[in-house]
Protein backbone atom coordinates (compact mmCIF):
# COMPACT_ATOMS: atom_id res chain seq x y z
CA UNK A 1 0.00 0.00 0.00
CA UNK A 2 1.20 3.45 -0.98
CA UNK A 3 2.34 6.00 1.80
CA UNK A 4 0.65 9.59 1.38
CA UNK A 5 3.29 12.06 1.17
CA UNK A 6 1.96 15.78 0.81
CA UNK A 7 4.14 18.07 -1.28
CA UNK A 8 4.08 21.99 -1.62
CA UNK A 9 6.49 23.16 -4.37
CA UNK A 10 8.61 26.13 -3.82
CA UNK A 11 11.06 27.78 -5.88
CA UNK A 12 13.39 30.60 -5.95
CA UNK A 13 11.24 33.43 -6.42
CA UNK A 14 9.46 32.63 -3.13
CA UNK A 15 10.23 34.66 -0.09
CA UNK A 16 10.65 33.13 3.79
CA UNK A 17 7.11 34.84 3.87
CA UNK A 18 5.38 33.27 1.09
CA UNK A 19 7.46 29.51 1.81
CA UNK A 20 5.89 30.21 5.54
CA UNK A 21 2.15 30.38 3.82
CA UNK A 22 3.35 27.21 2.01
CA UNK A 23 4.32 25.59 5.09
CA UNK A 24 0.55 26.53 6.80
CA UNK A 25 -1.22 25.34 3.99
CA UNK A 26 0.34 22.22 4.24
CA UNK A 27 -0.28 21.40 7.47
CA UNK A 28 -3.82 22.52 7.46
CA UNK A 29 -4.13 19.86 4.29
CA UNK A 30 -2.34 16.97 6.04
CA UNK A 31 -3.30 14.63 8.45
CA UNK A 32 -0.17 16.13 10.40
CA UNK A 33 -3.16 17.76 13.96
CA UNK A 34 -4.50 13.89 14.21
CA UNK A 35 -0.72 13.45 15.34
CA UNK A 36 -1.15 15.35 18.84
CA UNK A 37 -3.13 14.51 21.49
CA UNK A 38 -3.97 17.36 23.78
CA UNK A 39 -1.62 17.74 27.16
CA UNK A 40 1.04 15.86 24.59
CA UNK A 41 4.79 16.71 25.12
CA UNK A 42 5.76 17.40 21.42
CA UNK A 43 9.35 17.33 20.25
CA UNK A 44 10.01 19.05 16.93
CA UNK A 45 13.47 17.38 16.02
CA UNK A 46 15.55 19.29 13.92
CA UNK A 47 19.18 20.05 13.20
CA UNK A 48 20.40 23.68 14.53
CA UNK A 49 23.10 23.89 12.09
CA UNK A 50 27.12 23.82 12.96
CA UNK A 51 29.02 27.52 13.33
CA UNK A 52 28.85 28.84 9.56
CA UNK A 53 26.09 26.86 7.98
CA UNK A 54 23.48 28.49 6.57
CA UNK A 55 21.57 25.30 5.03
CA UNK A 56 19.06 24.23 8.32
CA UNK A 57 15.87 24.89 8.22
CA UNK A 58 14.93 28.57 8.71
CA UNK A 59 13.61 29.15 12.86
CA UNK A 60 9.83 31.09 11.22
CA UNK A 61 9.14 27.84 9.40
CA UNK A 62 9.69 25.93 12.76
CA UNK A 63 7.97 28.78 14.68
CA UNK A 64 4.94 27.64 12.23
CA UNK A 65 4.84 24.09 12.72
CA UNK A 66 5.34 24.68 16.98
CA UNK A 67 2.10 27.16 16.46
CA UNK A 68 0.25 24.42 14.43
CA UNK A 69 0.72 22.11 17.76
CA UNK A 70 -0.23 24.35 20.06
CA UNK A 71 -3.55 25.22 17.85
CA UNK A 72 -3.92 20.87 18.34
CA UNK A 73 -3.50 21.77 21.98
CA UNK A 74 -0.14 20.09 22.27
CA UNK A 75 3.19 21.39 23.98
CA UNK A 76 6.13 22.20 21.58
CA UNK A 77 9.65 21.44 22.40
CA UNK A 78 12.40 22.57 19.80
CA UNK A 79 15.07 20.14 20.23
CA UNK A 80 18.51 18.58 18.93
CA UNK A 81 20.83 16.01 20.37
CA UNK A 82 24.51 16.67 21.03
CA UNK A 83 27.35 15.78 18.66
CA UNK A 84 30.03 13.21 18.70
CA UNK A 85 32.69 15.40 16.86
CA UNK A 86 34.26 18.37 17.87
CA UNK A 87 32.55 21.83 17.25
CA UNK A 88 29.59 24.13 18.65
CA UNK A 89 27.17 21.38 19.13
CA UNK A 90 29.20 18.71 21.68
CA UNK A 91 27.80 19.71 24.67
CA UNK A 92 24.52 21.13 25.44
CA UNK A 93 25.22 24.59 27.09
CA UNK A 94 27.65 25.70 23.77
CA UNK A 95 24.65 23.66 21.77
CA UNK A 96 22.12 26.09 23.84
CA UNK A 97 24.06 29.97 22.43
CA UNK A 98 24.64 28.59 18.98
CA UNK A 99 21.26 27.59 18.30
CA UNK A 100 20.24 31.11 19.95
CA UNK A 101 22.87 32.57 17.74
CA UNK A 102 20.85 30.92 14.41
CA UNK A 103 17.86 32.46 15.83
CA UNK A 104 16.42 29.15 17.85
CA UNK A 105 15.17 31.28 20.88
CA UNK A 106 11.89 30.48 23.14
CA UNK A 107 10.69 33.91 22.20
CA UNK A 108 11.33 33.60 18.09
CA UNK A 109 9.62 29.95 18.54
CA UNK A 110 7.08 30.68 21.22
CA UNK A 111 8.47 26.94 22.38
CA UNK A 112 11.25 25.67 25.00
CA UNK A 113 14.35 24.91 23.49
CA UNK A 114 15.93 21.75 25.10
CA UNK A 115 19.29 20.11 24.42
CA UNK A 116 19.26 16.96 26.62
CA UNK A 117 22.78 16.87 28.24
CA UNK A 118 23.49 12.77 27.83
CA UNK A 119 26.47 12.78 29.96
CA UNK A 120 24.01 12.31 32.91
CA UNK A 121 22.43 8.98 32.92
CA UNK A 122 18.96 9.76 34.10
CA UNK A 123 18.56 11.67 30.46
CA UNK A 124 19.47 8.65 28.84
CA UNK A 125 17.02 5.73 27.82
CA UNK A 126 17.80 2.06 26.65
CA UNK A 127 15.30 1.14 23.85
CA UNK A 128 15.57 -2.87 23.36
CA UNK A 129 15.77 -3.76 19.87
CA UNK A 130 16.75 -6.81 19.13
CA UNK A 131 17.34 -5.75 15.00
CA UNK A 132 19.73 -7.12 12.90
CA UNK A 133 23.00 -4.89 14.06
CA UNK A 134 21.22 -3.04 17.11
CA UNK A 135 19.61 -4.91 20.21
CA UNK A 136 20.22 -2.11 22.42
CA UNK A 137 19.15 1.56 21.25
CA UNK A 138 20.97 4.41 23.81
CA UNK A 139 18.51 7.50 22.93
CA UNK A 140 17.91 10.63 24.66
CA UNK A 141 15.29 9.95 27.16
CA UNK A 142 13.34 13.33 26.00
CA UNK A 143 12.79 11.69 23.04
CA UNK A 144 11.97 8.20 24.49
CA UNK A 145 9.36 9.96 26.68
CA UNK A 146 7.72 12.27 24.30
CA UNK A 147 4.03 12.38 23.82
CA UNK A 148 4.70 13.20 20.01
CA UNK A 149 7.75 13.51 17.81
CA UNK A 150 7.79 15.80 14.80
CA UNK A 151 10.68 15.62 12.36
CA UNK A 152 11.85 18.50 10.76
CA UNK A 153 14.53 17.46 8.31
CA UNK A 154 16.72 19.93 5.96
CA UNK A 155 17.03 16.86 3.25
CA UNK A 156 20.89 17.34 2.08
CA UNK A 157 23.57 15.05 0.71
CA UNK A 158 25.97 13.32 3.13
CA UNK A 159 29.36 12.36 3.07
CA UNK A 160 28.36 8.72 5.35
CA UNK A 161 25.25 8.39 4.63
CA UNK A 162 24.45 9.33 0.87
CA UNK A 163 21.71 11.76 2.08
CA UNK A 164 20.29 12.94 5.00
CA UNK A 165 16.56 13.27 5.59
CA UNK A 166 13.61 12.09 8.09
CA UNK A 167 15.64 8.91 8.91
CA UNK A 168 18.92 10.12 9.96
CA UNK A 169 17.03 13.20 11.49
CA UNK A 170 15.94 10.26 14.22
CA UNK A 171 18.03 7.63 13.93
CA UNK A 172 21.34 9.43 14.21
CA UNK A 173 19.69 12.41 15.07
CA UNK A 174 18.18 11.13 18.47
CA UNK A 175 20.82 8.68 19.56
CA UNK A 176 22.71 9.78 23.02
CA UNK A 177 27.03 10.01 21.79
CA UNK A 178 26.91 6.18 22.80
CA UNK A 179 24.43 5.65 19.96
CA UNK A 180 26.24 7.80 17.32
CA UNK A 181 29.42 5.86 17.95
CA UNK A 182 28.39 2.56 17.19
CA UNK A 183 26.10 3.59 14.30
CA UNK A 184 29.78 5.33 13.08
CA UNK A 185 32.04 2.59 14.51
CA UNK A 186 32.52 0.06 11.26
CA UNK A 187 34.53 2.79 9.43
CA UNK A 188 38.03 4.13 10.05
CA UNK A 189 39.50 6.65 8.17
CA UNK A 190 42.70 6.07 5.85
CA UNK A 191 45.62 8.67 5.16
CA UNK A 192 47.02 8.48 1.45
CA UNK A 193 50.36 9.46 1.71
CA UNK A 194 51.83 11.13 -1.18
CA UNK A 195 48.14 13.79 -0.78
CA UNK A 196 49.66 14.44 3.23
CA UNK A 197 51.20 17.95 3.61
CA UNK A 198 51.61 17.66 7.23
CA UNK A 199 49.59 20.50 7.90
CA UNK A 200 47.90 18.93 11.28
CA UNK A 201 44.42 19.76 10.16
CA UNK A 202 42.87 16.43 10.98
CA UNK A 203 44.77 16.42 13.89
CA UNK A 204 43.31 19.16 15.12
CA UNK A 205 39.67 18.00 14.72
CA UNK A 206 40.02 14.43 16.05
CA UNK A 207 38.10 14.10 18.60
CA UNK A 208 39.77 10.71 20.23
CA UNK A 209 43.13 11.74 19.39
CA UNK A 210 43.36 8.65 16.93
CA UNK A 211 45.46 10.46 14.61
CA UNK A 212 49.10 11.95 15.35
CA UNK A 213 52.21 12.61 13.08
CA UNK A 214 54.84 10.68 11.71
CA UNK A 215 57.57 11.65 9.68
CA UNK A 216 55.53 15.10 8.87
CA UNK A 217 52.67 12.80 7.34
CA UNK A 218 49.25 11.92 9.49
CA UNK A 219 48.78 8.71 10.92
CA UNK A 220 45.64 7.03 12.29
CA UNK A 221 44.97 4.89 14.85
CA UNK A 222 42.32 2.35 13.87
CA UNK A 223 41.56 1.38 17.64
CA UNK A 224 41.46 4.47 18.78
CA UNK A 225 39.00 6.08 15.79
CA UNK A 226 35.55 6.51 16.88
CA UNK A 227 34.54 6.74 13.36
CA UNK A 228 33.50 10.10 13.32
CA UNK A 229 34.47 11.19 9.60
CA UNK A 230 35.18 14.94 10.89
CA UNK A 231 39.04 14.97 9.77
CA UNK A 232 38.00 14.27 5.90
CA UNK A 233 36.24 17.62 5.47
CA UNK A 234 38.57 19.14 7.46
CA UNK A 235 41.38 18.27 5.16
CA UNK A 236 41.65 20.67 2.35
CA UNK A 237 44.30 18.30 0.48
CA UNK A 238 41.93 15.23 0.04
CA UNK A 239 44.44 13.18 1.83
CA UNK A 240 42.08 11.57 4.25
CA UNK A 241 39.61 9.10 2.75
CA UNK A 242 37.81 5.74 3.51
CA UNK A 243 38.09 2.03 3.38
CA UNK A 244 35.02 2.11 0.90
CA UNK A 245 35.37 -2.18 1.12
CA UNK A 246 35.68 -2.06 4.94
CA UNK A 247 31.78 -2.35 5.58
CA UNK A 248 30.99 1.24 5.69
CA UNK A 249 27.11 0.75 4.30
CA UNK A 250 26.58 -0.72 7.81
CA UNK A 251 26.39 2.62 9.22
CA UNK A 252 22.97 3.61 7.23
CA UNK A 253 20.82 0.11 8.32
CA UNK A 254 22.35 0.76 12.17
CA UNK A 255 20.90 4.47 11.61
CA UNK A 256 17.49 2.49 9.93
CA UNK A 257 17.41 0.41 13.26
CA UNK A 258 18.20 3.28 15.34
CA UNK A 259 15.01 5.09 13.99
CA UNK A 260 13.03 2.02 14.79
CA UNK A 261 14.10 2.42 17.60
CA UNK A 262 13.04 6.28 18.58
CA UNK A 263 9.58 5.56 17.11
CA UNK A 264 8.56 2.32 19.45
CA UNK A 265 5.18 3.34 20.94
CA UNK A 266 4.51 6.18 19.13
CA UNK A 267 2.30 4.33 16.24
CA UNK A 268 0.08 7.43 14.94
CA UNK A 269 2.15 9.81 17.02
CA UNK A 270 4.92 10.80 14.77
CA UNK A 271 5.06 13.19 11.64
CA UNK A 272 7.51 14.59 9.17
CA UNK A 273 8.54 17.70 7.63
CA UNK A 274 11.22 17.54 4.78
CA UNK A 275 12.63 20.60 3.63
CA UNK A 276 14.16 20.90 -0.27
CA UNK A 277 15.17 24.03 0.18
CA UNK A 278 18.64 24.99 -0.40
CA UNK A 279 19.74 21.56 -0.83
CA UNK A 280 23.45 21.04 -0.28
CA UNK A 281 26.05 17.93 -1.22
CA UNK A 282 26.97 17.93 2.87
CA UNK A 283 25.17 18.04 5.87
CA UNK A 284 24.18 20.81 8.08
CA UNK A 285 27.18 19.63 10.49
CA UNK A 286 29.82 20.91 7.79
CA UNK A 287 30.51 24.17 9.39
CA UNK A 288 30.41 26.55 6.20
CA UNK A 289 27.92 27.63 4.08
CA UNK A 290 27.44 25.03 1.31
CA UNK A 291 26.23 26.43 -2.28
CA UNK A 292 23.05 24.39 -3.88
CA UNK A 293 23.35 21.40 -5.69
CA UNK A 294 19.63 22.23 -7.10
CA UNK A 295 17.08 24.49 -7.52
CA UNK A 296 14.80 24.52 -4.22
CA UNK A 297 12.26 22.23 -4.84
CA UNK A 298 10.06 22.50 -1.78
CA UNK A 299 8.01 21.00 1.36
CA UNK A 300 7.02 17.43 1.67
CA UNK A 301 5.24 16.30 4.80
CA UNK A 302 4.23 12.28 5.84
CA UNK A 303 3.59 10.25 8.73
CA UNK A 304 6.00 7.82 6.40
CA UNK A 305 9.67 8.38 7.12
CA UNK A 306 10.89 5.87 4.70
CA UNK A 307 8.04 7.18 2.05
CA UNK A 308 8.75 11.47 2.80
CA UNK A 309 12.66 10.67 2.08
CA UNK A 310 12.38 8.52 -1.25
CA UNK A 311 10.12 11.10 -2.98
CA UNK A 312 12.43 13.25 -1.41
CA UNK A 313 15.17 11.52 -3.23
CA UNK A 314 13.11 11.87 -6.15
CA UNK A 315 11.88 15.20 -6.67
CA UNK A 316 16.28 16.01 -6.42
CA UNK A 317 17.13 13.34 -9.31
CA UNK A 318 13.98 14.89 -11.36
CA UNK A 319 15.03 18.49 -10.18
CA UNK A 320 18.63 17.77 -11.27
CA UNK A 321 17.79 15.75 -14.16
CA UNK A 322 20.64 12.91 -12.70
CA UNK A 323 21.30 11.18 -10.04
CA UNK A 324 23.57 14.15 -8.61
CA UNK A 325 23.38 12.77 -4.74
CA UNK A 326 25.07 9.35 -6.06
CA UNK A 327 27.05 11.58 -8.63
CA UNK A 328 28.65 13.92 -5.53
CA UNK A 329 28.93 10.50 -3.26
CA UNK A 330 29.78 7.51 -5.74
CA UNK A 331 30.75 5.72 -2.68
CA UNK A 332 27.48 5.56 -1.37
CA UNK A 333 24.28 3.98 -1.78
CA UNK A 334 21.90 6.19 -0.26
CA UNK A 335 19.21 3.49 -0.93
CA UNK A 336 20.50 1.67 1.53
CA UNK A 337 18.61 3.19 4.61
CA UNK A 338 15.87 3.30 2.46
CA UNK A 339 15.58 -0.67 1.81
CA UNK A 340 16.68 -1.73 5.44
CA UNK A 341 14.05 0.98 6.98
CA UNK A 342 11.51 -0.52 4.23
CA UNK A 343 12.72 -4.27 5.69
CA UNK A 344 12.43 -3.25 8.94
CA UNK A 345 8.54 -2.23 8.79
CA UNK A 346 9.68 1.42 9.30
CA UNK A 347 7.36 2.53 6.56
CA UNK A 348 7.03 2.42 2.56
CA UNK A 349 9.34 3.23 -0.53
CA UNK A 350 6.01 3.27 -2.32
CA UNK A 351 4.25 6.89 -2.14
CA UNK A 352 1.50 8.81 -3.42
CA UNK A 353 2.81 12.25 -4.20
CA UNK A 354 -0.23 15.39 -3.05
CA UNK A 355 0.56 18.64 -4.74
CA UNK A 356 -1.03 21.06 -2.06
CA UNK A 357 -1.88 24.32 -4.11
Amino acid sequence: MKSKVFFAPVSAADTESSTAMKLEALIRKSPFSATIGSGDDVILKLHFGEQGNKGFVRPAYVARIAQAVRDAKGEPIVSDSNTLYRGRRMNSEDHARLAYEHGFTPDALNARVVIPDDTRPQNVSSISLNGEYVKTARIARLYADAGAIIGIAHFKGHLMTGFGGALKNLGMGCATREGKLFQHSDLAPIVVIKKCAGCKACVAVCPSGAITMKNNRAVVDSAKCIGCASCIPACTFKAIDLDWQGGGMLIQEKMAEYALAVLSGKQGKVFFFNFLIKITKECDCIAKDDPRIVPDIGILASSDPVAADQASYDLVTSGAGTDILSRLHPHRDGAKQLAHAQKIGLGSREYALETIA
